[in-house]
């Protein structure tokens, strides 16, 4: 190969730097997520948001960092790519023992591009493939803490079993009354169970983590009985203490003084369905904290299947190495398809322009370079909108983002339409210098789902309602997350596979906090009645709800629904009422599931 090159002394000691800077970024980030397990004792909800959002700025950070350090000691731009080969070939030597390769692999790509402003997968010496396996590191590394834990349940003491499944995460806020939980989980098991006879090999399987996120903690594990599996998951939850539980001591209050609290196992999650919902893409990422990724993401693999990797990796808060795999599986489904790039189906976008490829479930979305004179805004204000939705809490109703620079896509696979979209709309973020290619220079891409409209269009009347009552639903549990998005028309709003109805349209949401919602001043005369201009002031974050009507319920299908379950949507006093609370510091609850599966209590 170049073998002046082969015993370059800087390589090994730059691989040694790179690993260093992605040990330390590892290290940070397990530190602030083992501290979940503090907030959530203490009710420290809004602790816990500022957390997850600050948590997600650490991985660019330590980059940043890296590629300072390297351009300082090695002039590491100008290292010719000969050397870049052997920092690879060092780098894989020192994953040989490591607990977290896969993400050290993507860390090393990260930095290399960032430093050598290269699209990463037409350099060679970059892990566009994983380089090191990560199965059986467990088995390799006895001192790594386990991924899970197994307990074996004897006949009849199942309740038994679950109390030391709970009792072993060693909460430090006690429940309010554990007998009655484990015994409502122990017999919802066995209902679900349907009497089927114990097999010798009868098991609970529980990841050795808790999952926080918003306030809740789950125990995720699954059910063993012969060649059955059944994925279950356990949210607990605080509940205020009734006066008895107050005085017996050992409460914890939150940060704005509510009365002290207790745990309550709220509900038991059973199946692949219940465990999707609970881990769906447009939730905000969990925090737990795991020590072999790859361990504890084979195990939620067996739970979801149908659950891509690169998601499982993300719901965890490993959103980088899941770009990364994403990536990787964009790339191999294009290698096993034939299929074009078309513009997406629906109503086009006055900001983005919106494209897909058929077999493929996801749609690309790129900001276009001028908009209409309505549309006040920029590029910047735009990706600044994406931001906030990536690092608030999703609370299952706003889709999670991939943003992208530089994806080369083969240009064989375009339709014609779209190319000249791209050329009219988009020409900033358009390289096409590779007669082979067409490079994306910035794009976001996010799960594909049934616009709402198109949805209504063919939906049955039930099947409608459903939508309408779904579609205010999830404007309710934006509002609860403090989020107005702006433009509500049907037509920004997904349905995906589950029924859920989930808002994808960025460019125009704010915090409710920073709106001001008003009632519509009555005409002052029959001039203004009459008119069809507005007669009154509106100020910068003025909002009436009253006029949202005739820009939704045009059609009957709709307004009948819409006005029986959400005709508060309405009412400029609901959206206040919510914003006050929301000021006061009050935390709403926002459940992965339904009322109807909580226990009674």
């Amino acid at each position: 190969m170049f073998p002046h090159q082969l015993n370059d002394p800087r390589a090994h000691e730059i691989a040694q730097a790179l690993l260093g800077g992605f040990n330390r970024h590892y290290r940070l980030f397990r530190e602030t997520t083992a501290r979940a397990k503090q907030r959530f004792e203490l009710a420290d909800w809004h602790g816990q948001q500022k957390a997850q959002a600050e948590r997600i700025a650490f991985y660019d950070t330590r980059v940043g960092e890296a590629v300072e350090l390297l351009e300082a000691g090695y002039q590491a731009s100008e290292l010719p790519m000969e050397v870049w080969q052997q920092i690879k070939l060092h780098y894989i030597g020192l994953l040989t023992n490591h607990l977290q390769p896969e993400l050290a692999e993507t860390f090393f790509n990260s930095v290399c591009t960032r430093i050598l402003h290269h699209s990463y997968f037409h350099n060679d010496f970059l892990f566009v493939r994983p380089a090191v396996s990560t199965e059986y590191i467990e088995n390799d590394e006895p001192a790594a803490k386990p991924t899970y834990r197994a307990y074996y349940p004897e006949p009849g003491k199942l309740g038994e079993t679950f109390r030391r499944i709970v009792t072993n995460f060693q909460l430090k806020t006690p429940f309010e009354d554990p007998e009655r939980d484990v015994a409502r989980v122990a017999e919802a098991v066995e209902r679900h169970l349907g009497g089927k006879k114990w097999r010798t090999n009868f098991q609970v399987q529980v990841l050795s983590s808790l999952f926080f996120r918003n306030k809740g903690a789950y125990v995720v594990g699954k059910i063993i009985n012969g060649f059955h599996e059944t994925p279950f998951a356990l949210p607990i939850l605080h509940v205020e203490s009734t006066p008895t539980a107050a005085r017996s001591g050992g409460e914890r209050r939150g940060e704005t003084g509510s009365p002290p609290s207790r745990l309550v196992i709220d509900a038991l999650l059973f199946g692949e369905e219940d465990l999707l919902a609970l881990f769906s893409f447009a939730r905000a990422y969990f925090m737990v904290d795991i020590e072999v990724p790859s361990a504890a993401v084979q195990f939620l693999r067996s739970l979801m299947p149908r659950k891509p990797r690169s998601e499982i990796y993300s719901a965890v808060g490993l959103q980088k190495h899941g770009k990364n795999l994403f990536y990787r599986d964009l790339q191999y489904h294009l290698r096993h398809s034939s299929d074009k790039f078309r513009i997406a189906p629906g109503i086009k976008g006055m900001v983005m322009l919106v494209f897909d490829l058929p077999s493929f479930p996801f749609v690309f979305k790129m900001i276009k370079d001028f908009y209409p004179p309505q549309k006040d805004t920029t590029r910047e204000q735009i990706q600044g909108k994406f931001l906030l939705v990536k690092q608030h809490d999703r609370v299952g109703r706003m889709a999670d983002t991939l943003e992208y620079s530089n994806v080369a896509l083969p240009r064989r696979r375009f339709e014609e339409d779209l190319i000249k979209e791209l050329r009219h709309y988009c020409p900033s973020l358009l390289d096409e210098s590779d007669p082979d290619d067409i490079v994306l220079k910035h794009c976001y891409v996010e799960r594909r789902m049934i616009p709402l409209n198109l949805y209504l269009q063919d939906a049955t009347p039930a099947q409608a309602e459903a939508a309408v009552i779904e579609y205010g639903n999830a404007i309710k549990d934006l509002v609860a997350a403090n989020i107005f998005p702006g433009d509500m028309l049907w037509k920004n709003f997904g349905v995906t596979r589950q029924g859920k109805v989930v808002f994808y349209d960025y460019d125009e949401i704010e915090y409710l906090t920073d709106c001001n919602f008003r009632k519509v001043p009555a005409p002052r005369n029959e001039e203004d009645e009459m008119s069809g201009e507005i007669w009154y002031a509106v100020n910068k974050g003025d909002v009436f709800p009253e006029t949202f009507g005739p820009f939704l319920l045009g059609h009957d299908t709709v307004r009948a629904p819409f006005l029986k379950h959400h005709a508060d949507l309405l009412d400029p006093a609901f959206w206040q009422g919510c914003k006050q609370a929301i000021l006061a510091g009050h935390v709403h609850d926002v459940f992965p599931y339904d009322a109807s599966r909580r226990f009674a209590r």
